[in-house]
This record gives C-alpha cells, sequence and structure tokens, in this order.
C-alpha cells in the first residue's frame, strides 16, 4: 500500500503543478499530493532502516538428524575461519538420504555442538525474524520484502557423547586409514572385541538391574556400540 501511495502521490504532485489551472486550486492539490508523497516515502524509508511497524518473533524447532557415516558415530564439520564461529556442520536429515544436508554460513547464522549424556543426535535451530506487527502495518507495507527478514538464527547440534567430531579433512583420512591392509585387520579385530565389549556392558547394567524392560537392554547396547565404535575412531586417526 505504501508502496502504491509513494508512487500515486509523486504521479499526483506532478500532474496537479503541470495541468490544474488557477493558482489557488494548484497550490492546494500540490500541497496535498506532496504531502502524501512526502509521507508515504518517510513510512518507507522509516520501515526500511527502523523496522517501523515491526517486531521480532523467535521460533525454535528440533528434528533428528542422522550421521553422515551410518556405520560410525561422527559428526562432521567444516571450519570456516579461525573464531569456530563460522563452522558449517554436516548431516543427514534423513537415513536414507543420498546428499548430506549441512547448516548455513552466513553472517546472520552461528551452529555449535552441544554434547549430552545419551540420546539421538538432534538439530535444534533458533530463529528471529522481522514480522508485522498486526493486520494494518502488513496491508500497509505490502509487497516491501521485509517480512520475514532475518535477524539470527542459532543452530544447536546436540549429540551423545559417544560421538567423535572430526573435521571433513580428518574424515577422510579417516576413510583412507579404514581401506588399508593395516586398517581393515584393525576393524576385523575390533568386531571380535566390540562384541564383548557390548556384552559386558549389557551384562554389567542387568546386574544393577535385573529388572530391565528390552527396550532398556537395546539402549544399553546400542550406547556400548557407539562408545566402541569412536574408542576405534579415535585408534585409526592415531
Amino acid at each position: 500500500m505504501v508502496i502504491i501511495l509513494t508512487f500515486l502521490g509523486a504521479v499526483c504532485f506532478f500532474l496537479s503543478i503541470m495541468f490544474v489551472q488557477g493558482r489557488i486550486p494548484r497550490i492546494i492539490l500540490a500541497t496535498i499530493t506532496g504531502l502524501v508523497f512526502i509521507g508515504s516515502t518517510a513510512l518507507m524509508t522509516l520501515n526500511y532502516s527502523h523496522h517501523f511497524g515491526m517486531h521480532q518473533v523467535t521460533t525454535t524447532t528440533s528434528r533428528r538428524i542422522y550421521p553422515v557415516n551410518a556405520k560410525m558415530p561422527l559428526a562432521l564439520y567444516q571450519p570456516v575461519g579461525t573464531s569456530g564461529k563460522d563452522d558449517v556442520y554436516i548431516y543427514k536429515a534423513k537415513p536414507t538420504q543420498t546428499k548430506p544436508s549441512h547448516t548455513q554460513a552466513n553472517e546472520y547464522t552461528h551452529s555449535q555442538v552441544k554434547w549430552k549424556q545419551s540420546g539421538t543426535p538432534r538439530l535444534v535451530t533458533t530463529t528471529t525474524r522481522w514480522r508485522f506487527k498486526n493486520n494494518f502495518y502488513k496491508i500497509l507495507y505490502a509487497w516491501s520484502g521485509m517480512d520475514g527478514t532475518l535477524v539470527k538464527r542459532t543452530n544447536t547440534l546436540e549429540y551423545p557423547r559417544a560421538y567423535v567430531l572430526l573435521t571433513t579433512k580428518q574424515a577422510k583420512q579417516l576413510q583412507a586409514r579404514a581401506k588399508s591392509p593395516a586398517g581393515q585387520q584393525a576393524q576385523a579385530m575390533a568386531r571380535q572385541q566390540g562384541q564383548a565389549y557390548v556384552t559386558g556392558r549389557v551384562q554389567a547394567a542387568m546386574v544393577k538391574n535385573p529388572h530391565m524392560t528390552a527396550a532398556q537392554i537395546r539402549t544399553v547396547a546400542q550406547q556400548a556400540e557407539q562408545e566402541f565404535q569412536a574408542k576405534m575412531v579415535r585408534a585409526l586417526l592415531k
């Protein structure tokens, strides 16, 4: 609406100056149309410079994410800069996803990792955007393109402590070492040791709680498997 008012004010001001006969009517119309043009221009400027008629709205979303390598508990990131504030984290939104997703890399976004004791990896995104205060301002500033303007975004990737945080460069090194003869031999031995490690953890948990349910046993087994895989990853990177 304010864009239309600005355009109409400018056109009508020009027409009143050029084509209206009589000094008094010309002054009156020029004054009115000039005020419309100046007022609408001021409103548009205030909206762009100070977000007049708007307020900040913050929303938080949470969703399950998956490691890029389904067989290893890895949290991958691509370093950007030296501060660590602009690092890009890589993950899968679905287990069947072929091309991994990644967090945004721009001046409004900050991504970070938060470690938790157990559970599944999750991406918690907190986003703050400019929104119009009510329908009046929404109609007034229609087509301005300001609604939904991003103020800031924080991505928090929550991983269990068993996960290993690696750069993409370290992940490539891990992949190369895993394919080497020594790496394959180490993995073969680790598979045998891993089964014993998981069994031992489950048995120890059942001693503490003989009434564990099947779901609880699976959870303990999964956590133990992740812990052992993390140890194997660190050993391959040494």
